[in-house]
């Protein structure tokens, strides 16, 4: 049997591969208003134009994801903090 990799999985291990990238930080701001549902969970549309096909794929991965009420919970938060490690431990150390 098949094992499926998560959009999780797939999302943070793209993050954590290039967490400066551009499209990793498309990624990681559309997680983030997937975290705050009172927002409304706003994220213009119009980056999705900014990312290329594959980041496009995980993004609507995520969206789906949010659709089936699945973006709470232990194994959403410990993905978030995940990508908050990876985005923040990326940047130049002083």
């Amino acid at each position: 049997m098949e094992v499926r990799e998560s959009i999780l999985e797939k999302t943070a291990a793209f993050v954590e591969a290039g967490p400066q990238s551009a499209q990793s930080l498309l990624l990681y701001a559309l997680v983030s208003t997937l975290t705050v549902e009172r927002g409304g969970y706003l994220f213009k549309l119009i980056k999705l134009r900014e990312m290329d096909a594959a980041t496009r794929r995980l993004a609507y991965g995520l969206m789906e994801h949010m659709a089936e009420g699945e973006n709470t919970g232990p194994e959403w938060d410990a993905f978030v903090e995940r990508i908050n490690e990876a985005v923040r431990g990326a940047g130049p150390r002083l």
